[in-house]
């Protein structure tokens, strides 16, 4: 499991430089919900979420497809979700309340 991880990881980390103007503001999170199902979270600057998800979410469609023929193999069940830092930080104060 360990080493699908880090494939996806590095994938997307390489995939969303391409992508976006402030990759060193991007956080990869990786959440293991259970065997065989992981979540990946992209936080990036509000503009960088449109550049990543592109026009009428193309782009995002083509990363989450790379994303589902990699894991099939594995039979991995993958999630990849994209957020801006402020729907993040607004999820998070939501969590603690």
């Amino acid at each position: 499991m360990q080493r699908v991880t880090d494939q996806i990881r590095n994938f997307l980390q390489y995939i969303a430089v391409q992508f976006i103007e402030f990759p060193a503001e991007a956080q990869l999170k990786v959440t293991e919900l259970g065997p065989k199902r992981l979540r990946f979270k992209l936080v990036l600057r509000q503009s960088d979420v449109a550049l990543l998800i592109g026009r009428n979410g193309f782009s995002a469609s083509a990363i989450r497809g790379v994303l589902k023929s990699i894991t099939e193999r594995e039979d991995v069940n993958v999630s990849l979700q994209i957020h801006s830092t402020e729907e993040e930080n607004e999820m998070l104060a939501r969590e603690r309340h």
